[in-house]
C-alpha cells in the first residue's frame, strides 16, 4: 500500500510539472502569436496613416522646419528680429519659417547657377568668374528680403490711400452719437482692404481684454504709417486729456485730406522728371532713327 501511494505521488508530480511546462510553453506561443498579430496592427495603422497624410505635410513641412532651426541658428537676433517685423507689416504673406526656408532656397538657387556659370566660363576669366559668383550671391541674398520690403510698402500705399475716407467715415459715426470703438467696427465691417483687417484685429484684442490704448499703438506698429501713427497718438492724447474725440477726429481727417492733397501734388510734380529717362534713352533714339534713318541711306547710296 506504501509503495502504491508512493508511485502515484512520484506520477502526480511528474504529471503536474509536464502540464506546467507544456501550457507554459503553449501559452508563450499564443502570447508570441498575439503580440505579433498587435505589430503588425499597428505598423499596418501607422502605414495607413503616413499614405493619408499629405505630401506637404510628410515631407515639406518638416524639412521648412529643420531649414527654419538651422537658419534661426546662424542668423543673428537682431535680423531674426527685423524679419518677424516686416512679416506682421507684410500682414504675413508667409509664416516665418516659410520665410527662412524660402531665403534658404534661393540662396541654393542662386549659388547653383553661379557655379554653373562660373564652371562655363574660360579659365582665363578668373577674375570675371569670382564677380559673377559675388553678384549672384548678393542678389540671392538680398531678393528675398527685398521682395518682403515690397510687400511692406504695397501694403502701406493702401492704407495710406484709405485712411482719409475711413476716417471720414469714423468722425461722421462719432458726431452721430456712436462711441469710438462703434464707429471702428462701423469702418471694419464696411470698409476694404488691408486698414479695416487690421482695425477687425484690433477691435479682437480689445474684445478679449487688452486695454484700447496698448491695441491701437500695436496697429500703428504693426503698419508703420506716420499718418496713422499720428492719428493714433491724437486719439491717446485726447482721451487722457478729457478733450471731445469729434473735434480731435475732425481736426485729423482734415490734416489727412490736405496731406493727400500735397501729396498729389508731389507726385505731379515729379513727373516731368521721371519722365525724361525714358524719353532720353527709348523715345528719343527711336525719333532720331526714323527721321535721320532715310537721310542716311540717302547719303551712303551718294558717295
Amino acid at each position: 500500500m506504501l509503495v502504491v501511494l508512493i508511485v502515484l505521488t512520484l506520477f502526480g508530480s511528474l504529471a503536474a510539472v509536464a502540464v506546467a511546462v507544456l501550457g507554459k510553453q503553449h501559452a508563450s506561443v499564443m502570447e508570441t502569436r498575439i503580440q505579433s498579430f498587435r505589430n503588425k496592427n499597428i505598423l499596418k495603422d501607422d502605414l495607413s496613416v503616413d499614405l493619408d497624410v499629405a505630401f506637404s505635410e510628410r515631407i515639406l513641412r518638416p524639412s521648412m522646419e529643420r531649414i527654419a532651426k538651422t537658419a534661426t541658428k546662424i542668423l543673428p537676433q537682431s535680423a531674426i528680429a527685423d524679419i518677424q517685423q516686416q512679416l506682421a507689416m507684410a500682414g504675413y504673406p508667409m509664416k516665418f519659417n516659410t520665410f527662412l526656408a524660402f531665403w534658404a532656397g534661393v540662396m541654393g538657387l542662386t549659388f547653383l547657377t553661379a557655379f554653373l556659370v562660373a564652371a562655363s566660363m574660360p579659365g582665363a576669366f578668373f577674375p570675371n568668374k569670382i564677380l559673377v559668383i559675388a553678384v549672384l550671391l548678393f542678389l540671392g541674398y538680398t531678393y528675398p528680403r527685398t521682395w518682403l520690403k515690397g510687400k511692406v510698402r504695397a501694403k502701406q500705399k493702401l492704407v495710406i490711400r484709405s485712411l482719409p475716407d475711413a476716417l471720414d467715415l469714423i468722425t461722421t459715426c462719432v458726431e452721430a452719437g456712436l462711441g469710438l470703438d462703434a464707429a471702428l467696427s462701423r469702418v471694419a465691417d464696411k470698409a476694404e482692404g488691408p486698414l479695416a483687417d487690421e482695425l477687425q484685429k484690433m477691435l479682437r484684442d480689445v474684445s478679449m481684454g487688452k486695454l484700447r490704448r496698448e491695441a491701437m499703438q500695436e496697429l500703428g506698429e504693426r503698419i508703420g504709417v506716420e499718418e496713422l501713427t499720428n492719428f493714433i497718438n491724437a486719439i491717446i492724447q485726447a482721451e487722457q486729456l478729457g478733450v471731445g474725440i469729434a473735434q480731435v477726429l475732425r481736426v485729423q481727417s482734415d490734416q489727412l485730406r490736405t496731406q493727400r492733397r500735397q501729396r498729389a501734388e508731389k507726385a505731379a510734380h515729379e513727373a516731368p522728371i521721371k519722365m525724361l529717362f525714358p524719353l532720353v534713352l527709348f523715345i528719343f533714339p527711336a525719333f532720331l532713327m526714323v527721321i535721320l534713318g532715310p537721310a542716311a541711306i540717302r547719303i551712303t547710296q551718294a558717295f
